[in-house]
């Protein structure tokens, strides 16, 4: 039986439009609402207006990295407690200590398949 993820919101930031899509088509197959958005900037401003469950972000994208986007969305006290997954091709312990150092909550590699996913947002998801 598939499970049910409902009412979840989902952030994915990532300046591929590959893998914006990627997730977007298996997280609305589960029934989640997806908010997408292209760099940290597009980020920040919708996510004030969606308040989502769960952010994914890439690390390496133009004007504000992952890290960064990281950073500001956990320094604000209305999204502090939001998880944050980082998202890298790169599988280096320093990005997954840097990750871990402005707040992100989890690191996936990409490309991540549909299981690595929704594990990742079952370990997250707000308890209802």
């Amino acid at each position: 039986m598939e499970e049910n993820f409902e009412n979840l919101k989902i952030m994915v930031i990532d300046d591929s439009k590959t893998i914006r899509r990627t997730a977007e088509t298996l997280l609305k197959k589960v029934g989640c609402t997806v908010i997408t958005a292209t760099d940290g900037f597009d980020a920040l401003a919708k996510i004030a207006d969606s308040h989502p469950d769960i952010i994914f972000v890439d690390i390496m994208m133009p004007r504000l990295d992952g890290y960064q986007t990281c950073a500001l969305i956990k320094n604000n006290s209305a999204f502090k407690s939001t998880p944050v997954i980082m998202l890298s091709s790169k599988d280096g312990l320093f990005d997954k200590a840097k990750g871990r150092i402005v707040g992100s909550d989890q690191y996936l590699t990409k490309p991540f398949s549909k299981d690595e996913l929704l594990n990742t947002i079952r370990n997250h998801r707000p308890s209802s």
